[in-house]
């Protein structure tokens, strides 16, 4: 392998796991504060793009503004989602809310092949993400380029959030202890209102910049992406947002590397994820960066 093929490779590479670390993020949020896997953030992503593709195509709406669109209406879906699926089983044993979930990302995508139909659409990619960059010898989207430096841009954003203002202190004590947070006058279900609401936002900005990086929609197009990105967040660590963004771009890392080292497995790249969540499993349970805590009953 040349270096210029590895250049493009590695930069392939910081695009795919940014996606999975952005989307990933939302798994680790929402667990973090209800001890909750949401299996339907994966529908989220999906809802996210088709947004975007009807606000260009069927309101005319500029790019810019469809995304904003999609970015606000999908944030508000998925606080919906939680006051609807989770909300009324928040004190019931966790298998009900987590057959909730499930029951959730099923629904979600029967009703976007009802609605949206059942065939792929072409997403529109504006001129500005369909640039070629010349980097000496090495031609790179720049959608590639553009997608690490959102997914950091969000992170710092998000770490701001968290660790520098009120919302973020009461997420935060949400976390360590729901009770004792609402004891303490935290108003518990506008904080997990909130999580949900930036989870899903986040969950829109990946689908987006996935849908521009490969510009195809479809119903199911969000359960395999959803998946890997629920292994990166364990891979990572569950609940920790940085582990989120490490569990992310490893998995994005050897997704891209392997089948670029050995083309003839990629056929069998979906399965890696599982691989690495299974070795990673069996050395440190609680993922990389993840702190080994005794479940609440």
């Amino acid at each position: 392998m040349t270096f210029g093929l590895f250049l493009q490779h590695l930069t392939n590479a910081l695009s795919l796991g940014s996606l999975y670390a952005l989307i990933a993020i939302g798994y680790t949020m929402v667990y973090g504060i209800l001890r909750l896997i949401n299996f339907a953030h994966g529908e989220i992503f999906m809802l996210g793009g088709y947004i975007a593709f009807y606000a260009v195509t069927l309101f005319f709406m500029p790019w810019g503004a469809a995304y904003i669109v999609a970015l606000g209406l999908t944030g508000i879906f998925g606080i919906g989602l939680e006051r609807v699926a989770y909300h009324p089983l928040r004190h019931s044993p966790k298998i009900s809310i987590m057959i909730s979930a499930v029951g959730a990302s099923f629904l979600m995508q029967n009703l976007a092949i009802v609605i949206f139909g059942g065939r792929p659409k072409g997403f529109i990619v504006p001129q500005v993400f369909d640039r070629v960059i010349m980097i000496g010898h090495v031609s790179v989207m720049n959608v590639s380029l553009i997608i690490p430096i959102i997914t950091g841009t969000l992170l710092v954003i998000l770490q701001i959030v968290v660790h520098k203002t009120k919302t973020g202190m009461a997420m935060r004590a949400v976390s360590t202890d729901l009770r004792a947070a609402r004891l303490m006058g935290i108003d518990v279900n506008k904080i997990v209102m909130f999580t949900f609401g930036t989870g899903s936002v986040l969950a829109a900005i990946g689908g987006v910049m996935w849908a521009l990086k490969y510009p195809q929609l479809n119903p199911g197009m969000g359960l395999i992406p959803g998946l890997k990105c629920f292994i990166a967040a364990v891979i990572g660590g569950i609940g920790n947002i940085s582990g989120a963004v490490l569990g992310g771009l490893l998995l994005g890392f050897i997704e891209i590397m392997i089948i670029a080292a050995l083309p003839t497995l990629t056929g069998y790249r979906d399965a890696f994820a599982f691989i690495l969540l299974i070795i990673v499993l069996l050395v440190k349970p609680s993922g990389l960066l993840g702190k080994h805590q005794i479940e609440k009953v």
